[in-house]
């Protein structure tokens, strides 16, 4: 049982170094004249609306525009999580756990 603990402790601890890691990751990504840009944590971290979109008539556009440059920026960053979690080796394989 003893054994079991140290194994669930020694992948939480490897769980908080990887989110670690992956926080300090960033992206920026851009849509039709919207720039968004996400962090590890899957936060917007900074949005850049060019002037033109803040027309009242090009609301649709802009929040088309939006809603494409965070679909890209949550794609890219899962792309950079996985290969992360791959470099680090991923997490083990606990019996029990699985």
């Amino acid at each position: 049982m003893f054994n079991k603990l140290k194994q669930f402790k020694d992948l939480r601890d490897q769980a908080k170094e990887m989110q670690s890691k992956l926080a300090e990751e960033n992206i920026t990504t851009s849509s039709n004249g919207v720039e968004l840009t996400m962090n590890g944590n899957l936060e917007i971290t900074n949005v850049n609306v060019g002037s033109d979109l803040l027309d009242p008539s090009k609301k649709e556009k802009l929040e088309k525009a939006f809603k494409d440059a965070h679909s890209d920026a949550l794609k890219k960053m899962q792309r950079v999580m996985a290969m992360k979690m791959k470099e680090m080796g991923g997490l083990p394989n606990i019996p029990g756990l699985s």
